[in-house]
C-alpha cells in the first residue's frame, strides 16, 4: 500500500507502552483464571438507571437524527452550569463545546492552541494519551516530572526550567490519574503565574473533579486565568457514563466558535439520544453523590488496610479513582514487582512507570472493585510484600 502519513504513524511510537501487565492479566482472566483486576479505571457498576431510561425514552421519541455541531443547546447549557460549579467561574453556553468524551476535548484543545512545531509541557505522572495527543497536533513536548516526596505536587521552578521559545501550553491533571494527587492552591498559583508571565495556554484535565478528597480548585478561577485556561471535562467518572462518550471543553467563547469547525470535520455533532440522556443526568445529578461517596469509602478502606505495611509508602492518593503505592524499598523495578504480584497472588496492578518516570518504583491500584475485593487484594499485597525476594521473581507472564 502507499506510505501512510507521518502524522498518523507518529502518534504512538513502536515499542513497550507499559500496559503489558494489564493486557496479560485480561487474557488470563478471559481464559478462566481468577484474577483480581486493579489495573484499569472503569467503573465496576452500571450507569444509573435514570440515565439509561432517559436514553431509551429519547430513542423512542425519535431523537436519533443529526444535531448541532457544538452540541444541542440544552446540552451546552447544562455543561455550562456544571462548568460553573467545577471551575468556580460563571460560564455561558457559548464557552463550552460538546465532544464525544474527554479525550476528544483534549484533542480539540491541542488542535486549537498549537501549531506544528510548537512546544508544550506535560506535567507527570500523566494519563497515557497525553503525549500522543500532542504528537497528533505535530507539537513537541517536554515531560516535567513531579516528585514522589512532594506527594506529586508540581513545582513551578521545574516547569519554568522546561520553557522553550516556542512553548505555547502546559497540561496538568487534577485530581490526578494515576497518582490520586489533588493539586494544592499554592501549586496551581505557581503554574498560573508562569502562564500569565509567558502568555501561555493552560490545559487542565478535571474529569475527576467530583472525586477529590476535599475542595476542588480549578486554575480557571485564579486571577487572569479564565481567558487562557482550557478545561477538559467528561461525564465518564462523575456520572458513571464511561461508554457513553460525552465530554466537553470549556474555553473562551472566541476559541469555541473556531472549534465548531473542528467538529465539522471530525464528529459532525453528537448522537442526539445520548445527548438528551446526558442532559437529564446533568440537570438531575444522577449518581454523582453516590459515586463520589463510593470511591471515598473505597479509598479509605484500602488505605486503612495497607497503613503500616512495612516498606510500602502511600503517595498522593487524596482523590480520583486510584491509590499510588511506593514499593521501591521492596523492588525498585515496579514492572518486575507488578509481574511477580500477578503471577504469585493473581492481582493485576499497573506499574507506575507506565505513566512517566516520576512514578517509577510505584504501583497504581484502581479502586474500581467492591470493598471486600479491595480488602482481599490488600491482604494479598501484605503477604506478597513480606515474602518478596527480587532474586526469585520473574517478569514472565
Amino acid at each position: 500500500m502507499p506510505k501512510p502519513s507521518s502524522r498518523i504513524s507518529g502518534i504512538t511510537p513502536s515499542g513497550k507502552d507499559g500496559w503489558e501487565v494489564h493486557f496479560a492479566a485480561m487474557n488470563r482472566k478471559e481464559a478462566g483464571e481468577v484474577i483480581i483486576m486493579l489495573s484499569v479505571g472503569d467503573h465496576d457498576f452500571d450507569t444509573p438507571t435514570e440515565t439509561v431510561e432517559a436514553c431509551v425514552t429519547a430513542v423512542r421519541a425519535g431523537y436519533h437524527h443529526y444535531t448541532q455541531l457544538p452540541g444541542i443547546p440544552r446540552l451546552r447549557a447544562a455543561m455550562a452550569k456544571l462548568s460553573t460549579q467545577c471551575t468556580g467561574v460563571p460560564t455561558t453556553a457559548d464557552e463550552v463545546i460538546a465532544t464525544p468524551g474527554g479525550q476528544l476535548a483534549l484533542f480539540a484543545a491541542a488542535q486549537a492552541a498549537l501549531d506544528p512545531g510548537d512546544h508544550a509541557i506535560v506535567v507527570a505522572p500523566y494519563y497515557a494519551t497525553y503525549p500522543p495527543t500532542f504528537r497528533a497536533a505535530g507539537a513537541e513536548f517536554t515531560i516535567v516530572e513531579t516528585r514522589a516526596e512532594d506527594g506529586f505536587q508540581p513545582r513551578a521552578e521545574d516547569i519554568t526550567a522546561a520553557l522553550q521559545p516556542r512553548t505555547k501550553a502546559i497540561l496538568i491533571n487534577t485530581p490526578n490519574n494515576p497518582t490520586g494527587a489533588v493539586y494544592s492552591r499554592k501549586s496551581l498559583e505557581g503554574i498560573a503565574e508562569i502562564c500569565r508571565k509567558h502568555d501561555l495556554w493552560l490545559f487542565c484535565d478535571e474529569v475527576y473533579w467530583t472525586l477529590g478528597g476535599g475542595e476542588h480548585v480549578s486554575p480557571r478561577s485564579l486571577p487572569g486565568m479564565a481567558e487562557r485556561t482550557l478545561v477538559i471535562n467528561s461525564m465518564s467518572k462523575s456520572h458513571g457514563m464511561t461508554g457513553w462518550r460525552i465530554g466537553w471543553l470549556t474555553a473562551p467563547k472566541e476559541l469555541v466558535s473556531l472549534l465548531i469547525s473542528l467538529n465539522l470535520v471530525t464528529t459532525y455533532g453528537l448522537t442526539d439520544f445520548v445527548s438528551r440522556a446526558a442532559v437529564e443526568a446533568m440537570e438531575n445529578a444522577y449518581g454523582v453523590k453516590e459515586i463520589a461517596e463510593r470511591y471515598a469509602a473505597r479509598r479509605a478502606v484500602f488505605l486503612d488496610a495497607v497503613r503500616g505495611l512495612n516498606n510500602v509508602t502511600v503517595r498522593g492518593s487524596e482523590g480520583g479513582m486510584y491509590v499510588m503505592l511506593d514499593i521501591s524499598a521492596i523492588e525498585p523495578d515496579c514492572e518486575s514487582f507488578a509481574w511477580a504480584f500477578l503471577n504469585s497472588e493473581k492481582v493485576a496492578v499497573m506499574p507506575g512507570v507506565s505513566f512517566g518516570d516520576a512514578a517509577a518504583g510505584h504501583i497504581r491500584i484502581s479502586l474500581c472493585q467492591p470493598e471486600e475485593i479491595l480488602l482481599e487484594a490488600a491482604e494479598r499485597l501484605k503477604r506478597f510484600a513480606a515474602a518478596y525476594s527480587p532474586s526469585k521473581e520473574s517478569k514472565q507472564a
